[in-house]
């Protein structure tokens, strides 16, 4: 187990560091170091090549019958055939390169986040060097604004906070205490004696020395647990895999089939094997791979208008069987803005809501002065506390900038951390008024003030130094901090605008008030005065009120979870703040309501992976955790057999984004490395547009009835390929076909259809699906095979019409041999396979109108509402006649023109899959309608 220096003692980790404080590490020695632990940076994967994407994109049992069916084309000289399957394939991969090609950010983010210079300690002087050359036992400096660079065992500081809320999920900054020494197993967010790497210096000042570096630190081990995940496939993906490898197993055995049924009918061989090659292609939807991917590509623009931007194609319909939304709090569910919410003035607690800029003008002037926080032109610099204090004034038009005109400060008393408060004094140039905005505007009248003309009359009055009761209040010192130091240091109290003696009852109000807010997870601080002394000390003060503060849930927040209630998502807060705060946040979003719904982060040590799988699903807030625990965390959901999101916007999140089903991070406020590691990204940073992105996602499934389109097409080609063989008779349909037909008569339909609006008000009122549901559920299956049997009958049918047709005008009998030799005849197998294709063609084109809805008839449909199906099916017709009509094409397709006679013939053969999808509606209709009579009049 690595050391752990934070429970160690200053002196103790110098030692062991081999470091002197005073004068760090030699340049020899930090030189003799690099070279044996290597450079302070993180270790990249290399990326794929282009090339190697393109490859990844064959691995698929659909794409390897292409592959075989092209070769075998070749060698048997049918180039046509050939190329359009090899074009088919290159089409494929290269949608899909695209897709993968969009490059995992995560690991270059991370990079970017480590510091480009550290200033260092060496040899006695203090120099800036690359961050990259610190060692372990380098002696860092750090100051205000800066960055970490690498983990550190501070050894002294001075007022020093460091922001770690990317890292740790902590709301605000965490105040660093060297002399502090850590419990074993302490939270990361616990650990006050050091600071990590990639983490802001937000106050103070402070020294360290390196303890970790590169891949050792703690944003190392994320950075191996993002190259460490596996990314993990949709439940679309993997039922389409499944269908893959199934379609496959039944070319295969297909063409087996075929062969022995040649070889018992004494075929030709090499005429077999291209049957084999139009059968394969028969049993392979080639054109499904690219529609799945068009439908998911529209998806995504349909959710860039709901504020969402999908990284990561397949994560669209991911979305539909959402059941986990697991969500960092800070900047999530929260707005990241510490905001005042209560006050106590006059003994008196109330909202903030409620405060009023005249009556509570001590309270107001006081916490705005007494800041050392500042809002100019939208820039915020400041702990968020005191940016905070300085909101509330600015709801009335106070800004810190103008009072400070007519109340300057003359001295101060920083905040301490043994003493828990701070002290600013003011001088009282002119009083300002706070009924009106316009004194404060006004600078006027500064110029005419006598108080302007001599400062020495005012610091050499020794009665005010020895603060008397002089009859003019010329300064006013203001001192915050908490309550339970501030009380200690308080003889007076601010009672209706007028000081008297603090009392043992007002003490105990003022600390049950505190400890009221603190109970609701507010952080508390008290405001207290002492009027006509230079000197910032801090003892007779007389107290002036109080307020609790918070970081607030954001409402939209709060109805979006209702919302996930009633659409049986559970909503789980994770964060790194303290299970107190967690717990207000839950109660106030209607996540959680008691403490049994809370975990900490030591509690979660504590237990195995199975004892928390076991209990993860009466669990909603986990408290003080770090990044592996988030892992943990969206893994135990994941066992129990939950679809996750996972939604943050901090560096400790990335992990986490990344191993659940879909990461979801926050585009403003987001850090990059959360950008990279998630699957779509919340441009708005509003909790509520994951749940109508997961309403846009449930609605994109619903128009999985293009994959049934596609399948009981593909089914009806296959069972026209094998009967017709198995009769023994010539081949109905060649590949050049059957590729014709899958790529552009079924592509188009296929397309409009997986874009067809869906019309269910109700799909966030109904449980999320299933992610191993069938593709075949709901009646799939039985409707694929239904569809896939009609359309090989009337396929053979108008395949077999050619010769009939002429043995009739011939006057010859009909039989199986009769038609066999006829078929014999190339004209009239031309003939009869340009009747095959066409109405294949067309019917499917019927088909696809049909399956927009199985429960409606075609006479009802508001077919403009799917312009896309209209255009399509025009297309397609106009296509289909293309390749029997314009001469180049029939050359390259061998098809036969025909008459009008004929055409009207096939187009009429061709309409049967509408009129049978009229029946299938209507026995739906009789069946529910029996069902219902039943059900009343069992009554």
């Amino acid at each position: 187990m690595k050391n752990d220096f934070s429970t160690k003692s200053v002196s103790t980790c110098t030692t062991q560091l081999n470091c002197d404080p005073s004068l760090g590490l030699s340049e020899r020695e930090a030189t003799k170091r690099l070279s044996e632990q290597g450079p302070n940076e993180l270790i990249l994967q290399k990326p794929k090549t282009p090339l190697q994407l393109f490859l990844a994109q064959l691995k698929d049992p659909m794409i390897y019958i292409l592959i075989t069916a092209a070769i075998i084309s070749f060698l048997l000289k049918e180039l046509s055939d050939a190329v359009i399957i090899v074009l088919v394939i290159v089409i494929n991969a290269t949608v899909g390169m695209i897709q993968e090609g969009k490059a995992q950010k995560a690991l270059e983010a991370l990079k970017k986040l480590s510091s480009p210079n550290a200033l260092v300690k060496r040899d006695g002087k203090v120099y800036y060097v690359p961050a990259a050359n610190l060692v372990v036992g380098d002696l860092v400096v750090l100051e205000a604004g800066s960055q970490v660079p690498a983990d550190l065992r501070l050894i002294m500081t001075a007022n020093l906070k460091i922001e770690e809320s990317a890292l740790t999920g902590e709301s605000v900054p965490v105040e660093k205490d060297a002399q502090a020494i850590s419990l074993e197993d302490a939270a990361l967010g616990d650990k006050t004696n050091m600071a990590y790497m990639s983490t802001n210096v937000a106050y103070g000042r402070g020294e360290g020395i390196v303890t970790s570096v590169g891949m050792e630190t703690e944003i190392g081990k994320i950075a191996t647990m993002l190259s460490e995940s596996k990314e993990e496939l949709t439940p679309l993906q993997k039922r389409l895999a499944d269908l893959s490898k199934l379609l496959g197993a039944i070319a295969v055995i297909l063409c087996i089939a075929l062969f022995v049924i040649a070889l018992i009918q004494q075929h030709n061989i090499v005429e077999m094997l291209i049957t084999a090659i139009s059968l394969a292609v028969a049993a392979v939807p080639e054109g499904l791979p690219a529609i799945v991917t068009i439908v998911l590509a529209m998806g995504v623009s349909r959710l860039v208008k709901v504020n969402t931007i999908v990284r990561k194609l397949p994560s669209v319909e991911t979305l539909g069987c959402v059941s986990v939304v697991c969500s960092d709090k800070t900047g999530t569910l929260t707005q990241n803005k510490m905001t005042v919410v209560q006050c106590v003035f006059d003994n008196q607690l109330f909202d903030a809501s409620q405060v009023d800029p005249i009556h509570h003008k001590e309270l107001l002037q006081g916490f705005l002065l007494c800041t050392d926080a500042s809002i100019s032109e939208g820039q915020r610099i400041g702990d968020p506390t005191e940016l905070a204090l300085l909101d509330l004034a600015t709801k009335f038009s106070l800004e810190k900038n103008t009072l400070e005109k007519y109340m300057p400060r003359i001295n101060e008393l920083p905040f301490d951390s043994d003493r828990k408060m701070m002290t600013t004094v003011h001088k009282i140039m002119t009083e300002p008024d706070f009924s009106t905005d316009t004194q404060l505007e006004d600078d006027s009248n500064l110029a005419d003030d006598p108080k302007l003309e001599d400062d020495s009359n005012l610091a050499d009055d020794s009665n005010l130094a020895a603060c008397s009761n002089p009859v003019h209040v010329e300064t006013v010192a203001y001192t915050k901090g908490a309550m339970d130091q501030l009380l200690r240091h308080c003889t007076h109290i601010l009672d209706h605008n007028k000081s008297r003696g603090i009392t043992p009852q007002d003490k105990e109000t003022l600390l049950s008030y505190a400890k009221q807010m603190s109970n609701q997870a507010l952080r508390v601080l008290g405001l207290a005065k002492r009027e006509n002394c230079l000197d910032a000390s801090e003892e007779n003060l007389c107290f002036v009120g109080l307020v609790g503060m918070i970081d607030p849930a954001r409402p939209e927040a709060k109805t979006a979870i209702q919302v996930f209630k009633k659409a049986s998502v559970k909503t789980v807060m994770i964060t790194g703040d303290h299970v107190d705060t967690a717990l207000a946040i839950a109660k106030d979003l209607g996540i959680a309501t008691t403490r049994g719904e809370c975990m900490s982060g030591d509690e979660l040590d504590s237990i195995s992976q199975d004892d928390l799988i076991e209990r993860v699903e009466t669990l909603s807030v986990f408290a003080r955790v770090s990044p592996e625990h988030k892992v943990r965390i969206v893994n135990a959901f994941r066992a129990r057999g939950k679809v996750v999101s996972m939604t943050g916007d901090g560096v400790n999140d990335a992990p986490s984004l990344k191993a659940a089903d879909i990461g979801v991070a926050m585009g403003i406020t987001g850090t990059d490395v959360a950008k990279g590691a998630a699957d779509m990204v919340l441009a708005d940073d509003n909790f509520a547009t994951i749940e109508k992105a997961i309403e846009e996602g449930r609605g994109i499934y619903a128009n999985i009835k293009s994959v049934l389109f596609l399948l009981s097409s593909n089914f009806g080609e296959i069972i026209t390929m094998f009967l017709a063989i198995l009769g023994g008779f010539a081949a109905p349909l060649k590949a050049i076909h059957i590729l014709w037909v899958n790529l552009i008569t079924d592509s188009l339909p296929g397309l409009a259809l997986g874009v067809d609006h869906n019309e269910q008000a109700d799909v966030m009122n109904v449980p999320p699906r299933d992610p191993k549901e069938s593709l075949f559920a709901h009646g799939g299956l039985l409707l694929t095979i239904i569809y896939g049997i009609l359309i090989a009958v009337i396929t053979l049918g108008g395949f077999l019409a050619a010769p009939v047709n002429a043995l009739n005008a011939s006057g010859t009998a009909i039989s199986f041999a009769t038609i066999k030799q006829l078929l014999s005849d190339p004209a009239i197998l031309s003939l009869a396979q340009t009747y095959a294709f066409t109405i294949l063609g067309i019917s499917q084109l019927f088909h696809a109108l049909g399956m927009r809805n199985v429960d409606k008839s075609i006479f009802t449909f508001n077919h403009r509402s799917n312009k896309m199906m209209i255009l399509a099916f025009f297309i397609g017709f106009v296509l289909q006649i293309a390749v029997t009509e314009f001469s180049p094409l029939v050359a390259v397709f061998g098809t036969t023109q025909l008459r009008l006679t004929e055409w009207l013939f096939l187009v009429l053969v061709s309409t049967i899959p509408v009129w049978c999808h009229e029946l299938i509606v209507l026995f739906r209709y009789l069946t529910k309608k029996h069902e219902y009579g039943t059900i009343e009049a069992n009554r």
